[in-house]
């Protein structure tokens, strides 16, 4: 839905359409025939538009408060001044400041770094912070997360890293709705028939049939009407417009209507680590003392080399979290982190004397051959390790941290596996470490990973192939992009989960590309619906609702065809034998109000959160096709039999509405099945309408009353 569609051009698009335009013609036959009673179905029509103008501006004052803008400025460096500039003023060559808590504005090399730390993962994946040098290359959409820096611009405007991608995402692909397509096919090959039908039709009321003008422009009208799918269009449009306002509720903006049906039919999601399995943080998970090491000592230490410098990242802050209640010590020195090192240190005061504790990668802090075979072991199960050593470098700890699992990851993963929805994590971390924090998160085959790395680039041999694994580690924006059109080459329907500029390229080319409100501007962009709280977990009720709306319009849509498929093949028909149309339009809006109009509505509301076969149009005729050919068989058998028994002409009509109604009740049922109380109900009670309104009104439907037919 496009939101930004102002009141006018909502009342437009729902008041001139094709649709309307020929019931108003027809409602101008009828007024000419001098038949006011038939033209009851311009009150439907007048009542429909209304519906869908009132829905879809209600929506559209839910959707237009919902927006998120981000705007981005660099700091330049001018000989001893720093100035705050836009971006848009930088060029190359220029120096800038970079700072903890920066994005990286534009591509550009460091010259000075003090412990800068990168956050790269909406460019990469790469969850883990990386550490920049002189000479290394920082890309724009980066994040600083410790230390700070000083950097040349070496790209500005299009030339960046981030931009390319962007660029590459700029034909954004639709979201694919096999129904609506469907639907649009019906509608013109119908809109196609109606001038031509109805012209050979009302032919044939007048000469052939030998009508008067008023009934043949009558017969005419009723062939007519019954081949437009107008209830169709209005319930599929209502259904989407509904959808879109229900999601905003559960905190999710819909940018194209059709992506809802694309996330229904889904049947593959591929999805990053970070912000779906996991929150992004480190949590400590095992303090382990080694060499004897005392657990009060440990710990006092570890508080010490927590909070000895300023800069934090996820590390730091998930030591902070665990170590916050101990005593710190006096710290008198300090060794800051180092690349070439590996480690930090601090020299702290103490009542034995001054003592020094060194923290960091284990290879780099000991050659202890038992204290480094435990932090293998540790690295093997996707852990990150850290050792605790005193001023000899001996062991004195082994930290072991891991991904923060979201609390509800195992449930929404279970949701999905009973849903029949196959997960694939598309990470840029390593793949080990994705392999274990999925199976920690409940998802089925996380034990089957790979380096998308070491996967072919040829299609096909990629299709062959991505079926073995789950989990795919190291993927980089254009393997993402591969991977996903290799499984939707494979006949599956892909959603594609992501928050990063490294997502931009696969989100758009996903039948449903989903992004969180927390990520890029690009990704944003490029979805097709994005999660306004930033929550996977979502997902689960956003799914349901998608599945819900789409479930009840192909349910009700056999409703809808059999009526236009009947009217079709009645109107060829009756335009081939020379007789009279065996309906009249009063009779059609009886029919079609009770068992069309006011089940589909009912129906509509109901919830379906099963899987959605594909085959829109195939599911549908299954059930309208045969209805409609057996109720014109059985109007053929009435025409007959009625010149054979010279029956009169209100019986004829008579027998003609009760087929229609017999008919068109049958498919109902069919479409309620398999029962239940509420569907049971609103079948007696539609029936009941119908019975009563022929049983009460029979002169004003054209039938003959019950009481001259038995007396």
């Amino acid at each position: 839905m496009d939101a930004s569609r102002s009141r006018g051009e909502i009342i437009a698009s729902h008041t001139f359409t094709y649709f309307n335009f020929l019931n108003l013609v027809l409602a101008g036959l009828i007024l000419f025939s001098g038949q006011y009673k038939n033209m009851l179905f311009m009150g439907i029509v007048i009542t429909n538009a209304l519906i869908g103008i009132i829905q879809e501006i209600k929506v559209k004052k839910l959707v237009d408060a919902l927006s998120v803008v981000t705007a981005t400025k660099a700091r330049l460096v001018l000989g001893e001044e720093i100035r705050e500039v836009p971006i848009e003023s930088l060029k190359k060559g220029d120096t800038i400041q970079i700072s903890i808590g920066d994005q990286i504005p534009v591509d550009s090399v460091t010259r000075e770094s003090q412990g800068l730390e990168v956050n790269e993962s909406l460019l990469t994946g790469e969850s883990l912070a990386v550490l920049k040098e002189g000479g290394d290359i920082l890309y724009s959409g980066s994040t600083a997360v410790a230390g700070t820096a000083t950097a040349e611009v070496i790209h500005v405007g299009e030339d960046n890293y981030a931009t390319q991608l962007v660029k590459k995402a700029k034909t954004k692909r639709r979201a694919t709705s096999e129904m609506q397509i469907a639907i649009k096919k019906i509608i013109k090959y119908v809109g196609y028939a109606i001038l031509p039908i109805g012209t050979v039709l009302f032919v044939i009321q007048r000469q052939v049939a030998g009508n008067d003008i008023s009934d043949s422009l009558v017969n005419t009208v009723a062939g007519v009407l019954g081949m437009i799918p107008e209830g169709l269009v209005l319930l599929t449009s209502i259904s989407f417009i509904l959808g879109v306002g229900r999601l905003a509720k559960k905190n999710a903006l819909v940018q194209e209507m059709e992506a809802i049906e694309a996330l229904a039919r889904v049947d593959v999601l591929c999805l990053d680590k970070t912000g779906t399995i996991t929150t992004g943080e480190l949590r400590v998970e095992k303090v382990l003392p080694v060499g004897g090491a005392e657990e009060k000592e440990v710990y006092s230490a570890m508080e010490s080399l927590s909070y000895a410098f300023e800069e934090t990242n996820t590390t730091t802050e998930a030591l902070r979290k665990h170590f916050e209640n101990t005593r710190r010590l006096d710290i008198i020195d300090k060794i800051p982190f180092s690349s070439e090192r590996k480690y930090m240190g601090i020299t702290v005061r103490c009542a034995e004397g001054e003592r020094k504790y060194f923290l960091g990668a284990p290879e780099y802090l000991t050659e202890e051959r038992r204290a480094l075979e435990q932090a293998e072991q540790f690295a093997a199960e996707g852990m990150r390790v850290l050792l605790l050593a005193d001023e000899k470098k001996q062991p004195l700890a082994l930290i072991v941290l891991a991904d923060v699992i979201k609390e509800d990851a195992p449930e929404t993963f279970h949701f999905f596996r009973e849903k029949g929805v196959n997960i694939k994590i598309l990470s840029g971390d390593n793949p080990l470490t994705v392999s274990v924090v999925a199976k920690r998160a409940g998802l089925d085959g996380a034990e089957r990973y790979v380096d998308a790395r070491e996967l072919p680039e040829q299609p096909e041999q990629l299709r062959k192939e991505i079926g073995k694994y789950q989990v795919f580690g190291r993927v980089s924006p254009e393997k993402k992009q591969c991977i996903v059109k290799a499984l939707e080459a494979e006949g599956n329907v892909t959603g594609m989960v992501g928050d990063g500029v490294n997502d931009v390229l696969a989100l758009k080319d996903a039948d449903c590309g989903i992004a969180m409100a927390s990520g890029s501007d690009a990704a944003k962009q490029s979805a097709h619906i994005v999660l306004l709280d930033s929550d996977f977990s979502s997902m689960k009720e956003i799914v349901n609702e998608g599945r819900t709306i789409i479930s009840n319009i192909e349910r009700v849509s056999a409703l809808y065809l059999t009526k236009t498929l009947y009217s079709i093949l009645l109107c060829v028909l009756f335009i081939i034998i020379g007789k009279t149309y065996p309906f009249i339009p009063i009779q059609l809006s009886l029919i079609g109000a009770t068992s069309i109009g006011i089940p589909s509505f009912v129906l509509a509301l109901e919830r379906h959160e099963d899987t959605i076969p594909r085959g829109f149009l195939k599911n549908v005729l299954r059930i309208s096709l045969p209805a409609a050919v057996t109720l014109t068989g059985g109007l053929v058998v009435i025409a007959f039999f009625s010149r054979l028994f010279h029956m009169s002409e209100v019986v004829v009509s008579t027998c003609n509405l009760l087929a229609g109604g017999f008919v068109s009740f049958a498919v109902l049922l069919v479409v309620c099945m398999p029962m239940s109380r509420m569907r049971f109900g609103l079948c007696v009670t539609v029936i009941g309408l119908f019975c009563g309104a022929v049983l009460l009104f029979p002169h004003f439907f054209n039938v003959i009353s019950v009481f001259e037919f038995l007396f």
